[in-house]
């Protein structure tokens, strides 16, 4: 699989997760659920301006901003962008 880019927002109790490309979101969605207790995440939205995607993750107690970011960026494929999502 090819690296893809991924933007991250904190939005309070849930995150703001942004992918580029319909596949690669599903394909992390995919990653993240079997990386750690993944509860909910809001269905993927395609972006109308752009290719990217994104959906939103919802923190619990196991799960912070600060493990989700871990847990991205210990994924090859993922380029973790500093970027606001």
């Amino acid at each position: 699989m090819n690296s893809f880019h991924v933007w991250i927002r904190p939005l309070g109790s849930r995150c703001r997760v942004r992918v580029d490309g319909l596949q690669n979101a599903q394909w992390l969605l995919g990653q993240l659920g079997q990386l750690f207790v993944f509860k909910t995440a809001e269905p993927v939205n395609e972006e109308s301006d752009s290719l990217c995607c994104s959906f939103l993750v919802q923190y619990d107690p196991q799960t912070s901003h600060r493990g989700l970011e871990k847990t991205l960026a210990g994924i090859p494929e993922v380029i973790l962008m500093t970027d606001p999502a």
